[in-house]
């Protein structure tokens, strides 16, 4: 299994198979830019990465979402060129917020290959936590959009309390941020007809997901940028 710091190991067929298209398919967005290459090893054989799993994963996203391809390669066009996977797959988690209903009922054995890892007892109960999947009779009703990200918080250095609290914050303040959005946008079509507010709609999904992460990713270094230089121990006299 790769991470984000390991080297990209998976050939183009496990790469397929993790993210359950076809080597055509895989084939085919690279063609299209929506897949950066892929690193050349040995015999020239290219080695994919988790960027590339999480771009496909996005992909899919956005075409549940209703997105066409050509709309698709737009929205990627704009995003950061620097994302990681663990980013891309946080902007997945925002995209499949909108959905009406995203959720799905998986055994056991579906949700260990959508996680693409065993996931052990302590694992389910921490995934549960965080509200990324709930016990069913046996079965697990799972939030596709938050899986992956849940799945690589399994491995942060960080308490369940603190994620939970991380998670708390986010939520408190997107949905203070949505709030004033969607009074902005309600003034901005107040005198208009449905058809003016149905077309500001369509258009306000892809482009505030964009801007929440783009800010959220900037605000984030710049706050990481100051800590540690403020724990940086001070030169001697």
């Amino acid at each position: 299994m790769t991470t984000e710091t390991e080297e990209p190991t998976l050939t183009v067929d496990e790469l397929a198979a993790r993210a359950g298209v076809t080597v055509r398919t895989v084939r085919f967005y690279s063609s299209r830019g929506l897949l950066p290459p892929p690193v050349i090893g040995p015999r020239r054989v290219g080695h994919y990465g988790p960027e590339h799993l999480a771009r496909l994963a996005l992909i899919e996203e956005l075409q549940h979402q209703g997105m066409t391809l050509a709309a698709i390669e737009r929205h990627l066009q704009q995003l950061p060129a620097d994302l990681s996977a663990r980013e891309l797959a946080l902007h997945r988690a925002v995209v499949a917020s909108w959905a009406p209903d995203a959720a799905r009922t998986m055994t056991h054995e579906e949700l260990e290959r959508h996680a693409g890892r065993p996931l052990g007892e302590e694992d389910l109960e921490r995934l549960g936590a965080m509200n990324v999947v709930v016990r069913r009779e046996g079965a697990f009703r799972v939030d596709p959009g938050l899986l992956r990200l849940g799945v690589q918080l399994l491995d942060v250095p960080l308490a369940l309390e603190s994620i939970l609290a991380a998670r708390d914050v986010l939520i408190e303040h997107s949905r203070a941020a949505a709030r004033e959005l969607s009074q902005l946008f309600r003034d901005a079509v107040a005198e208009r007809d449905a058809t003016a507010v149905k077309s500001l709609s369509a258009h306000m999904h892809p482009l505030v997901v964009q801007a929440l992460l783009t800010t959220f990713q900037r605000s984030l270094k710049q706050e990481l940028r100051e800590w540690l230089t403020d724990a940086r121990p001070a030169p001697e006299s």
